[in-house]
């Protein structure tokens, strides 16, 4: 190792700890993501000045830098099965009305449903105003590697009927599919964590003196799963500052201008996509403003990790925190929707779009 990634080190474990230093001053999440972001950048950008693109330096620097950005990505997805086991499970038995299961189901979807459609248009309108074609546009290493993911997953998808999809949801090996070992193991952990807690509704109605040791064992499992994700969470700011260095100190200047209009056409799709968010949230009687500004932490991270899965434990920590939503809907509706979004709805759905409608 040379004396400049000594030197580079040494730099990023100041920005540590001066992002430490303010934690301990009581910041908020948001100030601290932010100042997370900042100096991130701020790093990733001196490394390209200094070093110039491509230098080998750089690349054994960021080798270290993310041990933190991927230790706090590991973080998050090691915590994303017992929370969405533990947290349906919760919702299920504390829900007062089992009835309302169903409807609370139907609209979620419902609503996921018509955002989705509201995403899709605006993503096909924005590329035909800009006038997008796929000429000029190359595919990089990490887009060759996931064609050739998806391209092997044809042959065991092509010939599935939807009863046979349908039967694939179902989790026959629960605890396989807490590791995470199929596409679909989210799903199916959420099936099997909800006829959990729909049983143990059952048991407390035929066992009464049972009802307050299963509401008991439920809450506490729940606390200490909420208090670990509190903890990785207090991660983000570091977590977010090596994310950014990465992003930024391999970014290539040639690159991006070469695709500016394609970069354009994607943020003006997103801006239009959180008019749209803003619009819906004021519908509710929320401000659009104190709400963007209670969930940027959950915003930042999911720009910069790009992963809607390992977003989950910061997004249900938020809403539940910062906006005071009822836990047990919450908790529920999160873990019932995330999974339709990464099986049939791609998160960054724009940018998705966007591509799709270059290929045509």
């Amino acid at each position: 190792m040379s004396v400049a990634v000594f030197a580079n080190l040494a730099v990023f474990v100041g920005i540590i700890y001066f992002l430490f230093s303010k934690q301990k001053q009581q910041n908020t999440l948001s100030r601290l993501v932010l100042l997370g972001l900042v100096t991130g950048s701020g790093f990733g950008l001196a490394l390209q000045l200094i070093y110039g693109e491509g230098n080998t330096a750089i690349a054994q620097t960021l080798d270290w830098v993310q041990v933190v950005g991927s230790g706090y990505v590991g973080l998050l997805k090691m915590i994303i099965m017992p929370l969405v086991m533990v947290s349906m499970v919760s919702a299920v038995v504390k829900l007062d009305n089992s009835g309302s299961l169903g409807k609370i189901s139907g609209l979620t979807i419902g609503v996921l449903l018509f955002t989705t459609a509201i995403s899709a248009l605006i993503g096909i309108a924005v590329t035909h105003v800009f006038g997008l074609t796929a000429e000029g546009l190359a595919e990089g290493a990490r887009e060759t590697a996931r064609i050739a993911v998806l391209e092997s997953r044809i042959d065991r998808v092509a010939d599935l009927s939807i009863p046979q999809m349908l039967v694939s949801f179902i989790p026959t090996n629960p605890f396989s599919d807490m590791t995470g070992a199929r596409s679909t193991s989210i799903i199916a952990v959420v099936i099997f964590s909800v006829l959990m807690g729909i049983a143990a509704r059952k048991v407390m109605i035929e066992k009464q003196e049972l009802e307050q040791p299963i509401r008991t064992f439920v809450e506490v499992a729940q606390s200490v799963v909420m208090r670990l994700v509190k903890m990785i969470m207090a991660l983000t700011p570091y977590g977010i500052a090596a994310l950014m260095a990465k992003v930024v100190a391999t970014s290539s200047a040639s690159d991006i201008l070469n695709l500016l209009g394609f970069i354009v056409a994607s943020y003006v799709a997103i801006a239009l996509m959180f008019v749209v968010h803003g619009l819906l949230v004021s519908l509710v009687g929320v401000s659009p403003k104190e709400y963007f500004k209670k969930i940027w932490p959950v915003l930042t991270f999911a720009f910069t990790s790009r992963s809607s899965a390992a977003t989950i434990p910061l997004n249900v920590e938020a809403q539940i925190t910062n906006l005071k939503y009822h836990q047990r809907l919450l908790t529920y509706q999160h873990h019932l929707v995330q999974p339709l979004v990464k099986m049939a709805v791609p998160v960054s759905i724009l940018q998705c779009l966007l591509l799709w409608s270059l290929r045509q």
